[in-house]
């Protein structure tokens, strides 16, 4: 298991473009209408963070690869429902999540366009929002400029997290070798576990 470890943590020593990649992918899908509340592109983004300290990975790519792949999808949920309206929420698969769609257009009844930036820190409605933006009317001159602002705070606020604790591996004398794997596996393991739990929920609410 060790060597496999030794491994695993190489390769993402000699291919760090690969976990830049996945910072990227786990922003852009994150943000996808109803893909974002499948993945938890939030937990993989501070997991893999947890690799800067050791040399893995370096922050302000892995930083430029979560905002470049946030905004990307946020544009792509606000371009559909700019283009097709209200069509877009009684059409499968929307129409399958009404409670949703009326959490995300009661954010913009309480704070109107503030609803971009507010919603950018709440999961649920977090990957829904933009596309509401959209279907509400909100212009591109109004919804990109708030989006942006929001997302420039919401990186951050995932990867220093996991900075963090990569740091403070670090500090008690583990090396990336040691913890690299073991402590990025633990926050997805429990980000996963946290998914599934506010799934299960609201199923038995449902």
């Amino acid at each position: 298991m060790n060597s496999q470890l030794h491994e695993l943590i190489g390769l993402v020593l000699r291919h760090a473009e690969w976990a830049y990649a996945a910072v990227f992918l786990a922003a852009f899908l994150e943000a996808i209408p109803l893909l974002g509340s499948l993945i938890p592109g939030s937990t993989i983004i501070v997991a893999l963070a947890a690799l800067v300290p050791g040399g893995g990975l370096q922050l302000t790519p892995v930083l430029a690869a979560a905002v470049i792949g946030a905004i990307l999808g946020d544009g792509l949920g606000y371009w559909i429902g700019h283009t097709k309206q209200r069509a877009v929420l009684s059409a499968w698969p929307m129409s399958g999540y009404p409670v949703l769609i009326a959490q995300s257009e009661a954010l913009f009844d309480r704070y109107g366009a503030f609803a971009v930036i507010f919603a950018r820190f709440i999961a649920p409605v977090r990957a829904i929002v933009p596309m509401i933006a959209g279907v509400l009317g909100m212009p591109p001159w109004r919804f990109f400029p708030l989006n942006v602002i929001a997302i420039l705070f919401w990186a951050p606020a995932h990867v220093l997290p996991g900075v963090l604790a990569g740091s403070a591996a670090e500090q008690w004398g583990m090396k990336i070798e040691h913890y690299g794997l073991p402590l990025a596996g633990g926050i997805i393991a429990v980000g996963c576990i946290g998914w599934a739990v506010y799934h299960w929920r609201n199923r038995s609410l449902a």
